[in-house]
């Protein structure tokens, strides 16, 4: 038992509710339209089938994900195999023109006495109406033992859809070193949400955790032994273990989006490379969480010779379209050379075929419009990026009163900081993305991301702590339509979602806010 797990609050002082069956509205996040059908109900079986498009590779490999997800619990040896007519029984994932209008993460699913199928114009749509198909199952599906229960799927259709194309949780590994499996357990329950961005926050003051060969030293000495904050979170990835965390995340419809932190976090590298300094003198490394006292030399080129080199290196590693140069707190570069650094180091993401994010700090910069701010301020309203959207910048929208999911629930939270407040399950809930920020309306927002960094974070223990069930609201943030969220219908089906952690072992909080599913 964790920390954590220890200072949860007592279920007996919630209004917990009882068990009950598996409704067909009890989907997190809230799907676009549901109508049930009493009457109906599909009952899998051991001769069930899992029936995927012909010829499609990606239809069937969602079709052996779900196989693997189900498996366990029921015992059912459930084969997946090509689907020779659209109207036989089992479970079927369609690919269907007919659903264009639901875009590429849409889908379609019908649960009638003879199978459920779930119809969509992508291998993407098909995985989300899966993870909404394995809620729709009894909570004992998540077991990895076999159990006896009646493995049913209530009967109705629901058509479903994202409100944001791009919807993120950021794990922050540079703080304290979070390894390879404990980051692919991270991303099986981000998928379960229809998260489909997985942000890698990969260095800071505190640490390397990127393998770059041309400057061998970043790992072995900014990322070795003693570094992370208190000196315990030491560790970084290969370059063979980052691919295989960017095709296990790709696997399950998720795009990492790397960031190195720059030119202000970087006191691993300063530290490490005593050239990259403007007096040739490394600094001694940092195990703090102090912010904003490094800088890389603004003025010197070997500044850039290492910068395109780290972009190079890991846009060769990341498939995906994005890559986050940070800029955040750069508080002792002035301000005109914060503008020529990244006027200089924008061109270079371009050149290595990825699109620049970075902190909303990076719009003071004036770069081309394609950049995409992250807004993590706590204010409503932001002058500056009101204009940068005014030009014609796009924002994710990650407030760090809402989202940030290392803050504190309260103040007995063993976990977490506070300088942005404590933030309980409700108040990552209650805000509109499409009109938080004065200015920035729901056409400039690119999409919602939920940070958690790991200052005061050691193990995946605590990591599921401090994100559950807040992630779960932000999610439902991004992908539900406005009008179909309300506070009092959330709890409730959150609430659901807890015999369900209890089976994949998640240490997650039991707020107060929630009436709890035993």
């Amino acid at each position: 038992m964790s920390a954590a797990t220890s200072a949860t609050a007592d279920p007996s002082s919630t209004d917990a509710a009882t068990s009950a069956e598996t409704a067909l509205t009890d989907v997190v996040p809230a799907p676009v339209e549901v109508f049930p059908d009493a009457e109906a109900e599909y009952r899998l079986t051991p001769w069930t089938l899992i029936r995927t498009e012909p010829h499609s590779a990606g239809a069937h490999k969602v079709g052996l994900l779900l196989a693997e997800s189900l498996r366990p619990a029921t015992g059912y040896p459930l084969p997946v195999v090509p689907a020779r007519s659209h109207k036989a029984s089992g479970i079927s994932l369609l690919l269907d023109d007919v659903e264009d209008t639901l875009g590429r993460e849409g889908y379609r699913l019908e649960a009638t006495d003879d199978g459920v199928t779930i119809r969509a114009t992508t291998a993407a749509g098909l995985f989300a109406g899966t993870q909404t198909l394995r809620q729709l199952l009894p909570p004992d599906i998540e077991a990895n033992a076999r159990r006896t229960t009646a493995w049913t799927v209530p009967g109705g259709t629901i058509v479903d859809q994202p409100r944001f194309a791009y919807r993120g949780a950021m794990l922050d590994i540079a703080r304290h070193f979070h390894t390879p499996d404990e980051i692919k357990s991270y991303i099986d329950e981000l998928a379960r949400f229809k998260i489909n961005h997985l942000h890698l926050h990969l260095t800071d003051d505190q640490g390397w955790r990127i393998e770059i060969e041309s400057w061998p030293r970043l790992t072995t000495v900014g990322g070795g032994p003693g570094t992370g904050v208190d000196g315990v979170g030491g560790g970084f990835l290969t370059k063979e273990q980052y691919s295989d965390i960017v095709a296990y995340a790709a696997d399950r419809y998720i795009t990492v989006v790397p960031e190195i932190d720059m030119p202000g976090h970087t006191n691993s590298a300063l530290s490490t490379y005593a050239e990259l300094n403007c007096d040739g003198i490394a600094p001694p490394p940092r195990t703090d969480m102090a912010v904003g006292y490094s800088s890389l030399c603004i003025g010197k080129e070997i500044t850039y010779e290492f910068v395109e080199d780290v972009i190079r290196e890991v846009s060769e590693l990341t498939p995906g379209p994005y890559l986050h140069i940070g800029g955040d707190e750069a508080h002792v570069t002035p301000p005109e050379d914060y503008r020529l650094f990244m006027r200089r180091v924008l061109p270079i993401v371009e050149k290595y075929g990825k699109r620049p994010f970075g902190w909303n700090e990076i719009v003071r910069a004036e770069p081309a419009t394609a950049t995409v701010a992250q807004y993590w301020g706590t204010s409503t309203d932001n002058a500056e990026l009101a204009d940068a959207v005014a030009r014609g910048h796009q924002v994710i929208m990650s407030p760090a009163n809402k989202t940030y999911l290392d803050m504190k629930y309260n103040a007995d939270t063993p976990l977490g900081l506070s300088w942005a407040g404590y933030i309980e399950v409700r108040d990552s809930y209650e805000w509109d993305p499409g009109d938080h920020v004065t200015g920035v309306g729901e056409d400039a927002v690119f999409g919602v991301e939920a940070p958690l960094w790991s200052e005061t974070l050691r193990s995946s223990d605590h990591i599921e702590y401090m994100a559950f069930p807040r992630l779960a609201a932000v999610a439902e943030l991004a992908w539900s339509p406005q009008e179909a969220r309300d506070w009092t219908a959330f709890r409730e089906r959150l609430g659901k979602q807890a015999p369900r952690w209890e089976e994949r072992g998640i240490d997650f909080y039991r707020s107060p806010e929630v009436p709890w599913q035993d």
